[in-house]
């Protein structure tokens, strides 16, 4: 496959064998057996299954969104905010598949009318490098107050995105019913969440989750049990 073939396409229930040795690629499998092509990146001590949903076609996002609204609604939601970058495309699609008319964005960027006192420290494995904050636009706080709020992002790896979310939200007296999203990347985030809270890793929804992979026999890559 070409790398902008990827996320385009919704594969029919066993099409690819998860369990079999992988060259390239790794078939991410809903709950109704469908199946989506991820590639996979190299990382220094394995392989991980990517993820980059505003490179996917809009009937994957569709499905993505319909798939994750659902796993959602029985938290019954009044309101998704969504955290950015990624995430912002996945929040805003399970926003329409709930039947809300909005949804609430946050930011990594400072406009002149936000709080610094309404903004975390925010960082993440795709930008290790990269010292952020995240922000909330505080005329966006009446939509939240007294509501039933779920975070959404695309993809939950370490978990520190989540918990930067969680923490700007309890800055501002919320807390979320739920979390959502596309994919947990591997089961590393699971540590740092209970630290934060403990059972905080129960109450998260994702359409699929992906393992960590190593290389075996002939370079193929397989899954790395216990990650």
């Amino acid at each position: 496959m070409q790398p902008y073939d990827f996320w385009q396409e919704i594969l029919p229930p066993r099409t690819h064998d998860p369990h079999a040795p992988l060259a390239t690629a790794y078939p991410a499998t809903l709950a109704d057996g469908q199946q989506l092509l991820l590639p996979i990146r190299m990382v220094d001590e394995g392989g991980l299954a990517s993820l980059i949903i505003n490179q996917a076609s809009f009937s994957v996002c569709d499905a993505l969104a319909k798939d994750l609204a659902t796993r959602l609604a029985a938290a019954r939601p009044d309101i998704i905010v969504g955290l950015p970058t990624l995430g912002l495309t996945l929040a805003a699609g399970v926003a329409r598949a709930l039947g809300h008319a909005r949804f609430v964005p946050l930011g990594n960027f400072r406009k002149f009318w936000y709080e610094d006192a309404l903004s975390m420290p925010m960082n993440s494995v795709t930008t290790p490098d990269q010292d952020k904050r995240l922000f909330i636009d505080p005329r966006m706080l009446p939509l939240l107050t007294g509501k039933r709020v779920a975070l959404v992002d695309d993809v939950i790896s370490s978990g520190r995105s989540i918990i930067a979310g969680l923490s700007l939200l309890e800055k501002c007296g919320i807390r979320p019913v739920a979390i959502g999203a596309a994919m947990l990347q591997t089961m590393k985030h699971r540590a740092l969440l209970e630290d934060f809270e403990p059972g905080l890793s129960g109450n998260i929804h994702a359409c699929f989750s992906t393992p960590f992979l190593q290389r075996g026999e002939g370079g193929k890559w397989h899954e790395k049990p216990g990650v």
